[in-house]
């Protein structure tokens, strides 16, 4: 009877913690496509007139000094919508990755806690996680005004270089095959290798939250040059945005022994030659 006691604590537990993670995804994308439709609506009203004169929100905006979506200045404030925007689709994207091994912190928390030896709140956890995510959505925000700057970027934050472009799938598909990635990936990719090898589980707070801030880390060395295609095929497209989110989901759940991110690599090296050689994406 006790045994099963804890096996239906432990199953409500993972269904509490399931729950909060799917309901946090859920709400970064409603986020991120809202955000879009206001985008598109923006740029329908910056469009010039059918007189050929352009709107007043065109007109008001300053050219040259690195625009948000072709209408507005790059400010403190700008700089902070726009580091809002990267840090909740980070959440959205890398939120469903990070899953097994927020789940299987809660049951072994669970567990621990039956036994008399607590660890530390899941969210502590989950929210160094996070957290890394959120520093890496910092540089990328300081990553997107400098292209913006150099005029690299469209008013929809694509590339607007063929240059630019073909480079960046070039880099992207050489880093899948680097020793970095496999090892940065190898933690990703078996949870409870990466806690026993970083100490084990945490009973403290503040060590729970170094612990999900480190594997945050390794995630970002993951994926970091994935995320940089952002900037080639948009970083307000959704499509392009759930697909870089589906592979990175793909590289941490199947089998080690499957080549997916060699494979991936081989297409984005034969994509950006391509892209180099024709002149176009």
């Amino acid at each position: 009877m006790a045994a099963t006691a804890l096996e239906n604590t432990l199953r409500r537990d993972r269904l509490i913690v399931g729950a909060a993670l799917a309901a946090l995804t859920v709400v970064s994308w409603l986020y991120i496509l809202w955000l879009v439709k206001t985008m598109d609506m923006d740029m329908d009203m910056a469009m010039p007139a059918g007189d050929g004169m352009t709107t007043s929100m065109q007109a008001a905006a300053p050219v040259g000094e690195g625009m948000v979506m072709g209408l507005h200045p790059w400010n403190l404030t700008y700089f902070a919508f726009m580091f809002v925007m990267w840090a909740v689709m980070m959440v959205g994207m890398m939120t469903p990755s990070a899953a097994p091994m927020i789940l299987i912190y809660a049951r072994v928390g669970r567990a621990a806690e039956e036994k008399g030896r607590p660890l530390a709140a899941t969210g502590f956890f989950a929210g160094g996680y996070l957290l890394a995510w959120t520093a890496f959505s910092f540089i990328a925000t300081l990553g997107q005004w400098a292209l913006e700057r150099a005029l690299l970027l469209t008013p929809m934050m694509a590339s607007a270089s063929v240059l630019f472009s073909g480079l960046v799938l070039i880099a992207a598909g050489l880093f899948q095959w680097t020793p970095q990635k496999d090892a940065c990936l190898s933690h990703c990719q078996a949870p409870l290798a990466f806690v026993h090898a970083h100490g084990g589980f945490r009973r403290e707070p503040a060590g729970a939250l170094a612990l999900g801030f480190r594997h945050g880390l390794y995630c970002i060395g993951c994926c970091w040059a994935l995320m940089a295609l952002l900037f080639v095929g948009g970083v307000m497209n959704v499509l392009w945005i759930a697909a870089i989110a589906i592979f990175v989901l793909a590289e941490k759940l199947l089998p080690p022994r499957w080549p997916v991110s060699r494979v991936a690599g081989g297409v984005l090296i034969a994509l950006g030659i391509c892209v180099l050689a024709g002149g176009t994406l």
